[in-house]
């Protein structure tokens, strides 16, 4: 169970406190309780519904074979996930996190369907990041909740406080990059299992040190979440590895961006 402290409720445009800054820093994430609405999740996954079945949409298989589909994108663009991963609700926050200015590392829509859902293996996200040219770890993410996330359905698990172990070495293994098991072993003694359970709008920030995963999903409601990922501008790549994350100037949106956006039914 998640202390007070570390869950903000939203009721309007919440920039984080000093309190939830030591709150972030100390167990490596921090849930925002409904910084987005329902009615613009809602507005998400009917496009993300919509464009699943019109474009190509990547598969990935956890070591038990059961599937997760995802869509990525390399920059941000003019669409309605950018109008999420650019919105100053998210932006203003994590930069206030850092200290430092930011832009759009990557994003990234998660299709984790009813009854198919593939896991995730426990992983570090910049335990590859740093493979990509990233020579610092100022790196974080936020994911939005599209759908109710459950313990049945597969939502995101922690072990908090867990990045202060740092970067942890990661081996590729099927579709997915995986942290050394031997110290997520050693990990899991020592630190505490958080199970994230989410409403739609709800936002959770996290370290890019941050161990994470998540169980398939074997029950009859879907969970998606749209992903968007976040570097300093100070700690864009000194190589170009990778067709994402390198450095393009952040245009930030404001709050009203989702809800303006027209989309074609």
């Amino acid at each position: 169970m998640l202390k007070q402290a570390e869950i903000i409720q939203n009721d309007n445009f919440h920039l984080l406190s000093e309190q939830n800054k030591q709150d972030y820093w100390e167990n490596g994430f921090i849930l925002i309780k409904s910084l987005f609405t329902k009615d613009e999740t809602k507005k998400l996954r009917f496009v993300a519904e919509k464009e699943s079945q019109e474009t190509e949409i990547m598969v990935k298989s956890d070591h038990k074979g059961n599937l997760t589909k995802l869509k990525m994108w390399n920059r941000p663009g003019e669409d309605i996930y950018s109008m999420f991963s650019r919105n100053e609700r998210i932006i203003d926050n994590v930069e206030i996190l850092f200290g430092d200015s930011i832009y759009i590392y990557s994003a990234k829509m998660i299709f984790k369907n009813a009854r198919e859902g593939g896991a995730w293996e426990w992983h570090q996200d910049y335990g590859y990041w740093y493979n990509y040219g990233c020579l610092m770890p100022t790196m974080n993410s936020c994911i939005i909740s599209i759908d109710e996330a459950t313990k049945e359905n597969g939502c995101l698990q922690v072990l908090r406080g867990s990045h202060k172990i740092g970067r942890i070495n990661h081996d590729r293994i099927n579709d997915q990059t995986v942290a050394d098991n031997e110290r997520v072993q050693e990990a899991m003694k020592n630190f505490d299992l958080e199970y994230i359970e989410m409403q739609p709008g709800d936002a959770l920030i996290f370290d890019g040190n941050l161990l994470h995963r998540s169980d398939s999903n074997h029950s009859d409601f879907d969970r998606w979440s749209f992903i968007a990922s976040y570097n300093t501008v100070s700690n864009k790549p000194y190589k170009s590895v990778r067709e994402y994350g390198n450095y393009e100037k952040l245009i930030k949106v404001p709050q009203s961006a989702i809800r303006d956006y027209e989309i074609n039914v």
